[in-house]
């Protein structure tokens, strides 16, 4: 039977009881056969719960309070920038000259709209560096696809048919060798070095007349930056290939260093990320792409523009890949990522990588002394534990992780980079206080002494959820999809 605090809806459904209530019908009824083929149309009545109004808000309500998210609780998903959404984002975005316009309206009718865009668009070419930017990528994997079809028309544009290698690193997010393979690319591995970072010497060997691109995110995956990112522009570059920014990582290094400077010549930003807007479950992404001046003809058409005091599409664009997304982007993603600039103005997004890059190091230098640091340098906005030690104790990453739940915490990244055993990387962001630092800390530091003491209450976590230890494997491959009262 259901719990008192999570009824479920069938098992309180009641014969002629409804949670709605309609207007009599003012058109006249369908025949559905002269509209749809017989073997599509029920037969019998759905089986629907029957139940009242507050059930189902109390049903709904139940289920809500069993998410966890940003506005619930501490979010250290490493390399996914889970920080707050501020509120007054939602509240632009919900204007009705923004929430209320279709994207078919004539332009001169949207006139607001499209000066926002280009204002972003100005926005983060100046913080990336770059000569100008496209919105319409979805997200960044997306945008990194984007980025790539531009590589690619380049050279074809030259003549350069032979460049179909693009360089990724081992500790790269998993979208970069996924991305260069769907735009047509063969991906390479190069190797990082001991200390984290890309190997110079294994970065000439691999590079060569057939290197398309490098991708690289600075900081990289384990949190470090590319110190030698100039001296590994060069390399590429005098090879006759371009250098592709990553910008999953760029909330540790706004105001600070923009990838203009740093030699990349195409770049993708994550504005769910970086600036804000809900993701994960909680909205759609947005991966804008800025490119240099020599990359500007190939952008996804249509580009807004400027003519005069006018904004407008610019369709006549014969190099371009072509259109990446209906329409121009996700609209109310940018409105919420223009809000937030805004709001927090440049000084302002130097402070979210201070006490970004503040935070992270330190949980570092608190979790050294019970978890093993394969890298010990100073990290920025992220860091890389490994949980070596505890699974010679029986205890491994994913039992951690699972025991993190115990405390009301969403778990790290685990088994990620995969160049690091037993993978824990730790994004605190900016917006967490020292409090809340400190008690995860705490937490994790009760759990590496349970792993010595009492592994049994790690190994057999979590134990306060709604849902107990399932095995994985099945969960993932045979999901039950369907209530049975039963199960």
């Amino acid at each position: 039977m259901a719990n008192q605090d999570f009824p479920l809806i069938f098992e309180h459904s009641q014969e002629s009881r409804t949670g709605f209530s309609l207007p009599e019908m003012d058109v006249p009824e369908v025949d559905l056969t002269d509209m749809f083929d017989e073997s599509y149309i029920r037969e019998t009545e759905a089986d629907l719960p029957e139940v009242s109004e507050l059930q189902i808000m109390r049903h709904y309500t139940a289920l809500s309070t069993r998410n966890h998210g940003v506005d619930s609780g501490f979010y250290p998903l490493g390399s996914c920038t889970m920080k707050y959404n501020p509120k007054v984002n939602e509240d632009i975005a919900r204007l009705t000259g923004f929430s209320h316009i279709h994207p078919y309206q004539a332009e001169e009718t949207v006139q607001g709209a499209l000066e926002l865009m280009y204002d972003l668009q100005t926005i983060l070419a100046e913080i990336t560096g770059m000569h100008t930017v496209t919105l319409q990528p979805a997200a960044g994997a997306h945008g990194e696809w984007t980025g790539l079809m531009m590589i690619r028309a380049f050279h074809e544009a030259n003549g350069d048919f032979g460049r179909t290698k693009v360089i990724v690193p081992d500790s790269a997010h998993g979208t970069n060798p996924a991305s260069a393979t769907v735009a047509g690319f063969e991906a390479v591995t190069v190797k990082s070095d001991d200390r984290g970072l890309v190997d110079l010497e294994d970065l000439k060997r691999v590079v060569g007349e057939d290197t398309a691109a490098l991708m690289l995110t600075n900081p990289n995956t384990l949190g470090l930056f590319e110190e030698h990112i100039l001296e590994m522009a060069e390399i590429i570059h005098d090879a006759g290939g371009k250098l592709y920014y990553d910008g999953a990582n760029l909330n540790a290094i706004l105001g600070y260093a923009r990838p203009g400077d740093m030699g990349f010549d195409v770049v993708h930003l994550n504005l769910h990320k970086t600036f804000t807007g809900p993701h994960g479950g909680g909205g759609p992404g947005s991966g804008p792409v800025g490119v240099t001046e020599e990359f500007a003809a190939y952008l996804p058409k249509p580009v807004l523009i400027k003519r005069g005091e006018q904004f407008g599409f610019d369709y006549d664009r014969p190099k371009s890949i072509g259109r990446v997304k209906p329409y121009y982007g996700n609209f109310g993603i940018n409105v919420r990522a223009y809000t937030y600039i805004r709001t927090m103005g440049a000084e302002g997004l130097k402070k979210v990588s201070e006490y970004a890059v503040l935070n992270a190091n330190y949980m570092m230098r608190r979790l050294e002394k019970e978890y093993d640091l394969p890298f010990n340098q100073h990290c920025k906005h992220e860091f890389v534990l490994s949980g070596k030690s505890q699974k010679k104790l029986g205890v491994r990453t994913l039992d951690i992780a699972k025991r993190l739940l115990d405390f009301g915490y969403h778990p790290p990244t685990i088994y990620f980079p995969l160049n690091v055993e037993e993978a824990l990387m730790v994004e605190p962001t900016e917006t967490e206080s020292k409090e809340t630092l400190d008690a995860f800390v705490d937490a994790m530091i009760q759990i590496s002494n349970e792993a010595k003491e009492d592994p049994e209450i790690v190994q057999e976590a979590p134990h306060t959820t709604v849902v107990s230890r399932m095995d994985e494997t099945t969960a993932a491959r045979k999901p039950v999809l369907r209530y049975n009262k039963d199960s």
